[in-house]
């Protein structure tokens, strides 16, 4: 296949392939850095690339046609019904009879093989980061172990009272009380026979026998052990500090001591750091957390993962005076119980994001000229840079089983989830993959993919390790689909309706009946607040207790502590429990969440105005001006929130409902937006890089984005915000080349 460079009219270069035209930035990484790490001949990939362009893109096309019609017939349905009184039965019949909601077929099993135990047996948190940012991206990958003294330490957990508060320096009193809480984990996860870690003197080991016994000296000067003598599983012992590794629930916990440590002299036992292995798995994300506009994000985003893939990805960071640069960590190396090597991964398992099937990128034209949809263009070119990994045998290993992990999210019900089925399919022939290498996860942030979940597991059965309940994104769905049946109620209040929790139980019942125990992840959407962890400590374990063996936590630090949640909770034993409850209600996942607005105070509609302007303008801001797609922004009173597309899907959709049905006026809203926007200034005066909205409006592309998502917020395809980012970021980066 010849290729040669060309020259647009606008001065953009791209390379014709076949007929394919492929911007240069784009081929050059894939020619020089892609191809040759998975030792793959250039012409026949990108003729086989042009031959699934060729073939699915009518496929995807016609998908998201339907999706269109749809939403049609279901706003004409609740216009026609405005004011009459809420039938289910009719309802249902009506889906149904315009193919929304389709039969359930009969019970069956998935068959998913080859899946490590991370995903199939390890219970454990999940780290969602956006690729493109290699600190946060290595920050993740590291994050499978962390260190509990820390993570205790530098949160709130531990309260600032009492002379516990932080500091600059290092504060005993606050050290001690870190020392305390540890000391009483380890007494629920490893308890000793008798008495507590607290009253340990000095740790050892009884290398007597074949297999090594833990011991434990305490301050009467009686020795003991573990009360389960196999939890104890390994050691190191490096330079005075000696290491205990303990297995529980599947997961490891280290205990390290050093007497001549500046913490450890003086905890009991000498205990210098308690380190959990925490996040076990890590989303390194193409979609929601990054702002990849354009062929040059879309290769920054590629290479960020192949660099992963190979081991290779750096960055250079400074930390207290201290320059470094940060690498994927080794894995870790004991001696058994028993006397030989146990080796441990250093790492998470890492999963990629996708994109889903709506959007399209400039990246790769196809033979009409159009662009090419950006989910068969990462399908390709994510599963290659994975190959990277799995073809070097001499790279730290990422999936042992040589699977390749691809969570696919905003898929609309069985079909669209039938073509990822084709499309990985066909990735894994052009690339030379065995049948199902190429994994799913299905996100169930869709609620055509909710009330049809069981089909859609079906349609990828074979291939399936993942699914996930999104609250955010399935909840800004919600409000679009039944955008025409009224009002919707306050968002605080719509987290509190029926259907929320039944939608939760609902992917769990399926995700248990459909056979994913032992074999796949059920897993449960983010904590929001980076900076309430005491919050998260008390109200995320519910989570586990309601059937999840994963949960997405936003940060490192985070996920140790999630971790001892998983040490409390047996989530195997949960899930068999509720393998024999009734199934969750249909009829509360399909009732809209609507409210009289009658009920609503002038107070109450402008109080929830101020707070969904201020997040989308908070959000929109670093989105537009500075390419940041996911960040802690500030809420409206100040607390920091994790803040990606879902969450402005939300509140941009719920102005927009409001708008529709007469709740609010255009006047009050533009207001709104005006007065929000030198509010978020102010929140990020700090920011020596931030770019006032508030100074000139009219001229700021960031306030007019959000204007964007609010005033044309119903007629955006399933009310995601993409489209409108996009071509705002895109002009964005226009004026910046021009200026």
């Amino acid at each position: 296949m010849q290729t040669k460079v060309v020259r647009d009219a606008d001065r953009d270069d791209r390379c014709s392939v076949g007929n394919l035209r492929v911007k240069s930035v784009l081929f050059r990484f894939v020619e020089d850095e892609l191809l040759p790490a998975i030792d793959q001949d250039s012409a026949a990939f990108w003729r086989g690339f042009e031959a699934l362009i060729d073939d699915l893109t009518p496929v995807n096309r016609n998908l998201l046609q339907f999706r269109d019609e749809l939403q049609r017939k279901i706003d004409a349905w609740h216009g026609a019904r405005h004011g009459a009184p809420w039938d289910h039965g009719e309802y249902v019949d009506f889906l149904k009879g315009i193919g929304y909601l389709k039969e359930m077929g009969e019970s069956f099993q998935i068959t998913t093989a080859g899946v490590d135990p991370e995903i199939a047996t390890i219970a454990g948190p999940q780290l969602v980061v956006p690729v493109n940012n290699a600190r946060f991206a290595l920050n993740a990958a590291n994050a499978r172990w962390g260190s509990l003294y820390d993570a205790l330490y530098g949160s709130d957990v531990i309260a600032e009272t009492d002379g516990q508060q932080r500091g600059s320096s290092y504060n005993p009193q606050r050290g001690a009380a870190v020392i305390r809480y540890a000391t009483e984990f380890l007494d629920r996860a490893v308890p000793l026979d008798t008495d507590s870690h607290g009253d340990v003197v000095q740790y050892s080991l009884d290398l007597a026998a074949s297999r090594a016994t833990f011991m434990a000296k305490l301050k009467d000067g009686k020795t003991v052990t573990l009360s389960d003598a196999e939890a104890f599983v390994a050691f190191t012992a490096k330079d005075g500090r000696h290491s205990y590794l303990f297995r529980h629930k599947n997961l490891h916990i280290e205990i390290q001591t050093d007497r001549e440590h500046e913490i450890g002299r003086d905890a009991p036992g000498n205990i210098c750091d308690v380190v959990l292995e925490a996040a076990i798995t890590t989303i390194q994300d193409c979609e929601d957390s990054v702002t990849a506009v354009d062929a040059e994000d879309k290769v920054h985003v590629y290479r960020n993962w192949l660099g992963l893939m190979q081991c290779s990805l750096e960055a250079d960071l400074e930390k207290d005076g201290q320059k470094f640069t940060r690498r994927l960590n080794a894995d870790r190396e004991y001696t058994s119980a028993e006397g030989g090597v146990l080796t441990l991964s250093g790492r998470s398992l890492m999963l990629v994001r996708n994109v889903g099937h709506l959007m399209t990128n400039d990246a790769v034209l196809d033979k009409n000229g159009d662009e090419v949809f950006e989910g068969i263009l990462d399908a390709v070119i994510t599963s290659a840079c994975a190959i990277a990994n799995t073809r070097q045998s001499k790279l730290l290993p990422n999936s042992r089983s040589g699977s390749i992990y691809i969570v696919k999210p905003k898929m609309h019900g069985p079909d669209e989830a039938a073509f990822t089925e084709s499309l990985f399919a066909r990735v894994e022939d052009l690339l030379g993959l065995a049948p199902d290498t190429l994994k799913v996860g299905v996100m169930d942030e869709e609620r055509r993919t909710t009330v049809n979940l069981q089909e859609c597991i079906r349609a990828v059965h074979n291939r399936l390790f993942f699914i996930n309940t999104g609250f955010l994104d399935r909840t800004g769905d919600e409000i679009h689909t039944s955008m025409h049946a009224g009002p919707m109620l306050p968002k605080e209040t719509i987290k509190m309706q029926p259907w929320i929790g039944a939608y939760e139980d609902w992917n769990v019942d399926f995700g248990i009946r459909c056979g994913l125990p032992g074999k796949a992840q059920i897993g449960k959407g983010m904590w929001p607040k980076p900076d309430e962890m005491n919050q998260m400590m008390d109200s995320k374990q519910a989570q586990l207790e309601a059937g999840a063996s994963c949960a997405w936590v936003p940060s490192p630090t985070a996920a140790t502590l999630h971790a001892m949640h998983y040490h409390a909770v047996d989530v195997r034993r949960i899930q068999a429990d509720l393998a024999s409850r009734d199934l969750a209600s249909l009829e509360d996942i399909l009732t809209p969440p609507l409210c009289d607005p009658a009920t609503l105070s002038e107070e109450t509609i402008q109080d929830e105005l101020n707070n969904n302007a201020q997040g989308i303008l908070g959000y929109v801001v670093r989105w537009i001006n500075q390419g940041v797609g996911c960040s802690k922004v500030p809420d409206i009173a100040d607390v920091g929130l994790m803040e990606d597309r879902a969450t402005c899907r939300i509140s941009s959709q719920h102005i927009a409902n409001w708008l529709l049905h007469g709740v609010t006026t255009e006047k009050q809203v533009l207001a709104t937006l005006k007065r929000m926007a030198a509010i978020v200034d102010q929140q990020n005066s700090s920011d020596p890089g931030y770019v006032c909205m508030s100074d000139d409006l009219d001229s700021s592309i960031a306030f007019q984005a959000a204007c964007d998502l609010v005033f044309k917020g119903c007629e955006q395809p399933n009310g995601y915000t993409e489209l409108l980012l996009h071509a705002r970021r895109r002009q964005y980066k226009s004026q910046l080349r021009c200026a």
